[in-house]
């Protein structure tokens, strides 16, 4: 009897449920054959074996229809009180132990389904999806340019904790994207009449095809894993987990210098879904995206991808976020311009970056002369060997523009490319500091080994001034090191010491004829309520600085100070364009786009790799790609004040007139007022005029 109770003990605790439901039918049971025994006792017409059986059937009847009694008692006039009193009984019973039981059981079991579907606990039978394992401050941006490529996909999103939360920001973020994408449309549409509004915004619109699941579980799991179908995923997403959410500001600097030794928790991940992506019954070329943050991650990464990346199967590809947020920051600061063009080439929406497999042995410049003879909806770029295989690249508006055909007619331009072209000195000023202030600097770097020595002289081709708090300079050594040489100055003070901080910004700009743009980084190593505070105040100091100086000169140039200010948290981004229209740089933005087209096409990655660098000092051509700003009036010789022509025709003037060791493609230009036309579409009815002030977009190798 030990023993049985034990086991019924043991039982209850593992299975609660089925030890539950064989309880009911097990109370059910006994009551039907107690029942029915006593009934066929009491009713003369039921005795016997046959009266016993005929029981069963009644108490049955009665217990689901209760006026299935008149069956055993037909006539309560002769019937015995007994008899009478145990039907009642029985019909009472029968509604608790079975009807009541049996309902309560079911509701229950329903009720746990739907919470566990509303929670993302039910496994899931899905292939050629999107996973993303983990959740921080650039995931929602990752979802929400997906909806941008007018795909239908499936997004499965696992993680550890507030599903809920989870699911109302990425439902906010696409909300948002829509309204705005529809505002945008009926802002262009204004003038028009009802009928041709009403068809245009409905044959434009931006249509969410997306389906997002959001599932709360282990990320470490196998199960967890295996319940997203993870084996037959398209692409898997692994995120670094945000610390700044979940943590009291006293326990939050341990957990960062944590954070920054090493991510054992993106390590502890990559492991258990390479296992799954390596395995033969896994899906081929699935492509795995994991984001690096620092060199000891980096390396265990590589050592991981050594073991467990197979040609075909399972492709891994690190991001290293600081180190690419570092140099776009650079090149920001160096060329403002180029905010508003990655901003669209690196995400879904207009022109983008495609590319295709190409040949090898094949001169890339035979390719592109061969391919702009012949196309008009698409610029090829440039070829580069990738992991897997050469590839060609192009900027299109749709992945369909890359292959349709047209025979180019027009003739050449009558102007020519400046060969002797160099880029002025840049006078920069850093306000603030973030946690990729060696990779900024090591952008400016490489900037300077490309343009800083002409004919084997040195040119002062950057002169920089850092602004920031005593306690990050001295951290950095006031930027003393021979690596940063190009840092002339730095000032010491407080966020609140904004009158010797503007004045001090004064003092630059007034003390260079050339312009000078100005770099205001966000901290990203605070507790989440201190976000963006200190880039948003000094953006305030900024902005009444060149408020005064046009107040106070009347041939005061506002364009002598272009203003680049990096925020994290994308909801301040209309915080910032209301109070001044400068150059926002959403980083998290930036990251997360270029995410979603390396998960979808693993070649971007060494492209974007190859055109966020510069050559190295020591390099004796330049051999990597980058995108320039370049001046319209000195880059182009014998060009009138202003150039007319189609898109076409300059495109392929310039590709023409630039040597050969140093082929230029334009992708289009920006105007003195800031805005920017990429070419896309059919390049042969596109109008461009051009001024000597413009600055064109070229794209080239120096």
């Amino acid at each position: 009897m030990k023993k049985l109770k034990e086991k019924i003990s043991i039982y209850v605790v593992k299975a609660p449920a089925r030890a539950i439901l064989i309880a009911i039918l097990f109370l059910n049971i006994v009551l039907f054959f107690a029942a029915a025994a006593i009934i066929s006792a009491f009713s003369p017409d039921l005795r016997g074996p046959e009266g016993y059986w005929e029981s069963i059937f009644y108490t049955i009847s009665m217990i689901l229809d209760a006026g299935c009694i008149q069956y055993v008692v037909e006539d309560i006039g002769q019937a015995g009180v007994a008899l009478i009193v145990i039907c009642t009984v029985t019909v009472l019973l029968g509604m608790i132990t079975f009807t009541g039981a049996v309902i309560g059981y079911i509701t229950n079991y329903i009720s746990n389904f739907i919470d566990n579907a509303n929670f993302g606990k039910n496994a899931i039978n899905v292939s050629d999806h999107i996973i993303i394992i983990n959740w921080n401050s650039r995931a929602s941006e990752i979802v929400n340019d997906l909806v941008y490529s007018n795909k239908k996909e499936v997004v499965i999103v696992l993680i550890s904790e507030d599903c809920e939360g989870v699911k109302l920001e990425i439902s906010e973020r696409i909300s948002a994207t829509v309204k705005k994408e529809r505002k945008r449309l009926e802002q262009m549409c204004e003038g028009r009449n009802f009928l041709y509004r009403f068809f245009y915004i409905r044959k434009h619109r931006l249509r969410n095809k997306l389906s997002v699941i959001v599932k709360e579980g282990d990320v470490y799991s196998t199960k967890h894993l295996a319940d997203i179908s993870i084996s037959q995923a398209r692409t898997v997403i692994i995120l670094g987990k945000d610390i700044q959410n979940n943590t009291c500001r006293f326990d939050y600097k341990e957990k960062l210098e944590q954070r920054e030794s090493g991510n054992t928790d993106t390590i502890k991940s990559l492991i258990q879904v390479s296992e799954f992506t390596s395995s033969e019954e896994s899906a081929d070329d699935q492509i795995i995206v994991v984001e690096i943050e620092d060199d000891w991650t980096a390396q265990l990464v590589e050592k991981i991808i050594a073991h467990k990346e197979k040609s075909g199967k399972c492709n891994i590809i690190p991001v290293p976020v600081n180190r690419i947020l570092g140099q776009v920051l650079s090149q920001f600061s160096i060329m403002p311009e180029l905010n508003k063009v990655y901003s669209e080439l690196f995400s879904h929406k207009g022109a983008e970056f495609y590319c295709d497999n190409r040949d090898h042995g094949v001169d890339e410049i035979e390719i592109i002369k061969d391919y702009l003879n012949n196309h008009v909806s698409a610029i090829p770029i440039t070829t580069l060997e990738t992991k897997t295989g050469n590839h060609m690249f192009y900027v299109a508006e749709e992945e369909k523009d890359v292959y349709r055909s047209e025979k180019v007619k027009h003739e050449l331009l009558d102007i020519r490319v400046n060969k002797d072209y160099w880029l002025k000195r840049r006078n920069i000023i850093i306000l603030g500091h973030n946690s990729r202030m060696s990779d900024i600097m090591e952008g400016f770097k490489t900037f300077v080994g490309e343009w800083g020595h002409k004919d084997g002289i040195d040119r002062d081709i950057l002169n920089i001034l850092v602004i920031d708090d005593e306690e990050s300079l001295v951290k950095q050594d006031y930027y003393r090191g021979e690596d940063t040489f190009f840092v002339k100055d730095c000032m010491a003070a407080s966020i609140f010491e904004w009158k010797e901080i503007t004045q001090r910004i004064n003092e630059f700009v007034d003390a260079h004829e050339t312009d000078t743009s100005i770099l205001i980084l966000s901290d990203d190593n605070v507790l989440t309520e201190d976000i963006d505070s200190k880039a948003l105040t000094y953006l305030i100091y900024v902005q009444d600085l060149i408020s005064d100086k046009i107040a106070n000169d009347e041939n005061f140039n506002p364009g002598k100070i272009d203003v680049v200010i990096e925020i994290l948290n994308p909801k301040n981004y209309d915080v910032v364009q209301s109070y001044s229209k400068t150059n926002v740089v959403i980083s998290n933005r930036y990251i997360s786009r270029m995410i979603t087209q390396i998960g979808e096409k693993e070649a971007l990655y060494d492209f974007y790799r190859d055109i966020l660098t510069y050559d190295e000092e020591e390099s004796t051509e330049y051999e990597s790609k980058e995108l320039y700003v370049k001046t319209a009036g000195e880059f182009l010789k014998d060009m009138p004040d202003v150039l007319e022509c189609k898109a076409s025709q300059l495109i392929r003037t310039i590709y023409c007139t630039t040597p050969d060791n140093n082929k230029s493609i334009m992708l289009g230009y920006v105007k003195p007022n800031g805005k920017t036309i990429l070419f896309s579409g059919e390049q042969n009815k596109m109008n461009v005029k051009i001024e000597k002030n413009d600055k064109l977009i070229i794209f080239s190798n120096h």
